[in-house]
């Protein structure tokens, strides 16, 4: 199916993701005419965007009904904001909220002209179109509000559809919450860098370039597993066995990891609660 893209899109709260997102689809080829963006407190690079591509912001009101209303704004700015929100919404206004924690039936329940709602967790590298985003969409949705919601969220990275809201918490632990992690990971290795005796500025250069090179090599390399990737570059009883030795050991990375993530996950859902 050809990505539909719509012919009027509001997006409600321009910050960082928010503003990511527009990029992408004006990148993608969305009209700026077709674009209307909210925000009581734009940056001033938003600012600028809008000027530069013709995008309205903050026009006075009335508004027209959008084809695509996106949320986009704090999850605790939802109740403030939602009496305002009616005079966007159409009969066929599809709803795509990137809100963490909140819920197709919290979004309902303040929207109850809205049927259709797609609830996703897009991921910060969304901001250089290598983003990820996980998403769930109520029972109502078309075909068609599907194809757009996926021409919409793709435009800044990935997408996996899933079957049951119930994953969403678990995607936001592993993606959502995964860039920390990794930047966790390239500082660790500066730290452990400058230990060994390295200048701490060689210790960070090396570091961050490895996780860069290693990130592009997974991307590259789709039908090869990471596992097999780590496999690949280990030497029986080299350097690598060594460290790697340490880094799974029963109470090593994977175990740290899970906890990690069961963690992340957990406070998703008391945030979401």
């Amino acid at each position: 199916m050809t990505p539909t893209l719509p012919n009027a899109l509001t997006l409600i709260g321009a910050g960082r993701m928010g503003g990511a997102l527009l990029r992408g689809w004006l990148d993608l080829g969305l009209a700026p005419a077709n674009v209307l963006v909210i925000d009581p407190a734009p940056a001033a690079d938003m600012q600028a965007l809008c000027a530069s591509k013709g995008v309205a912001l903050n026009p006075a009101p009335p508004y027209r009904a959008a084809d695509v209303l996106v949320l986009a704004i704090k999850p605790q700015m939802l109740d403030t904001a939602a009496s305002e929100l009616s005079v966007h919404l159409g009969a066929d206004t599809l709803v795509l909220s990137i809100m963490a924690g909140k819920t197709i039936a919290d979004i309902a329940a303040r929207l109850p002209a809205a049927s259709a709602i797609v609830r996703s967790m897009p991921n910060t590298p969304a901001a250089v179109g290598r983003g990820v985003t996980g998403a769930v969409a109520s029972a109502s949705i078309s075909p068609l509000q599907r194809n757009c919601a996926q021409a919409l969220l793709s435009a800044v990275g990935g997408v996996v559809w899933l079957d049951s809201e119930d994953l969403i918490d678990a995607v936001t632990a592993v993606s959502g919450s995964g860039p920390a992690y990794v930047f966790l990971l390239a500082e660790a290795m500066t730290d452990a860098g400058e230990k060994a005796g390295l200048p701490r500025d060689i210790a960070a250069q090396l570091a961050r370039a490895t996780v860069e090179g290693a990130g592009e090599l997974m991307y590259r390399e789709q039908e090869t597993s990471p596992a097999q990737l780590r496999v690949n570059v280990t030497s029986p009883g080299g350097t690598t066995a060594a460290a790697l030795g340490v880094l799974m050991a029963d109470d090593g990375m994977t175990e740290l990891m899970t906890r990690a993530v069961a963690a992340a996950k957990r406070r998703a859902g008391e945030l979401s609660g």
